[in-house]
């Protein structure tokens, strides 16, 4: 799977928040549906929405790994998850997020054409751990947060799977998927998707199991050298501006070191200020990557200091990435001559489309203008795509009725989507 430098994985706890994410540079999503997720009460889609989701990722050559990293009863694994994971499947799911064993081997049988990521919540945290889920077919391995960067690093060194850890967000006071508190005092398991999270809450008037959020911004580099590919934001319970936000910040720092290097890695305070004002639980923390733990760590639930919020910045950023329609920029060109039918090709990425009209006839009158064919084409509605460069071949005297324009656009941009989209669908 392997095609860029690292990736950047957002959370997308709902369709908004995924939108926001790719708008604002994340290369991947991570997404619940409406079973088997960890984040049970996210504004998970529905399995049209999923679909879709899947859809919009690829048209803007973007991937979406769906979480399916609950553990299961005999009955759900057996007779529930196959016809769950099928339309998925074929539509071109790019992976699937897993923390129980039997689970694994289930899709690794049935959809072998499937990518299947190790949860944080299975714990593997060894180099040992690491081979043994190499050879059960996973192709990543999403550490535990608890683990140093020398740690990291071996495990790099034991596996041929690509290496995904936390860099930003909420950190648990147990291993992820090893904690039964929310389960034993409330009956909510998180192993089921329904954590409450009770160590966020006081007990003998302090928080003493409440941690702060990790961010990484500073050791970013050093986390890239370890052997991470995959850098995962947390919070699919967040809201988009969070997700947007965040994103644009760890975007900006990953392409900063990736061209300029340690000697042209800084952090611009502006930007730890921006994630605090998008979520800030008392103080960020480093988490385990350079030290075993710290009473530093933890938020004991003191008022954070009174900080001003920089609402044009925060404005700007809803500009962005909250608004407005979402569509990929493609390429075009048109030719219009008389005696010759009219071309037109469209190309996004790797992709080309070609569809050819009615013959060009000569112009009687009024004859077809280059800004006319611009405002014809540029008119592409609710279509994922807007030209960001259009090219227009015109000889004079040309003419052709603006209707047969407007459908070859709405032709030529409805094959791009299905050829795109085409490339991804699975058969059995």
């Amino acid at each position: 799977m392997t095609e860029l430098p690292c990736e950047l994985l957002a959370p997308a706890g709902s369709w908004e928040s995924m939108t926001a994410a790719f708008r604002a540079g994340a290369d991947a999503v991570y997404m619940g549906g409406p079973r088997f997720g960890a984040r049970a009460y996210a504004e998970n889609p529905d399995e049209d929405g999923l679909l879709a989701a899947i859809d919009l990722a690829h048209l803007h050559g973007k991937r979406l790994y769906l979480t399916v990293n609950t553990l299961m009863k005999e009955r759900e694994l057996q007779e529930e998850l196959g016809p769950y994971l099928e339309p998925l499947y074929r539509q071109g799911l790019d992976a699937v997020i897993v923390q129980d064993l039997g689970v694994l081997a289930f899709i690794r049988n049935g959809f072998p054409d499937l990518d299947i990521h190790v949860s944080t919540q299975m714990t593997v945290a060894s180099p040992w751990g690491a081979r043994q889920t190499e050879q059960l077919g996973a192709c990543r391995l999403v550490l535990p947060r608890e683990l140093s960067l020398e740690e990291i690093a071996a495990i790099h060194q034991a596996t041929g799977q690509e290496i995904e850890v936390f860099i930003h967000g909420a950190l648990c006071y147990c291993y992820s998927g090893q904690c039964l508190l929310s389960s034993l005092i409330g009956g909510r398991s998180g192993n089921r998707g329904r954590c409450a999270q009770p160590c966020r809450l006081p007990y003998n008037d302090s928080h003493l199991l409440n941690l702060k959020d990790l961010c990484t911004l500073d050791i970013l580099p050093e986390i890239l050298e370890a052997g991470v590919y995959s850098l995962k934001i947390e919070g699919r319970m967040k809201s988009p501006r969070y997700t947007a936000g965040v994103t644009r910040v760890y975007r900006k720092y990953v392409d900063r070191f990736l061209t300029r290097g340690h000697s042209g890695y800084r952090v611009d305070e502006a930007d730890r200020e921006l994630l605090r004002q998008l979520f800030d639980r008392g103080g960020f923390t480093e988490g385990y990557f350079r030290q075993h733990n710290g009473a530093e760590m933890i938020y004991t639930g003191e008022k954070p200091r009174f900080r001003e919020t920089d609402e044009a910045r925060l404005r700007k950023l809803d500009a962005a990435f909250l608004t407005g329609k979402y569509q990929e920029p493609v390429s075009g060109h048109i030719r219009i001559i008389p005696g010759e039918p009219v071309f037109i090709e469209v190309k996004c990425n790797r992709t080309a489309v070609r569809h050819t009209g009615p013959e060009v006839s000569p112009a009687k009158s009024r004859p077809l203008t280059r800004k006319d064919v611009e405002r014809c084409l540029q008119k592409t509605g609710d279509a994922p795509f807007v030209f960001g460069e259009l090219t227009v071949e015109l000889e004079e005297n040309a003419f052709l009725p603006v209707g047969i324009l407007n459908r070859l656009r709405r032709e030529v941009l409805a094959d791009l989507e299905k050829e795109i989209c085409g490339a991804y669908r699975r058969v059995r």
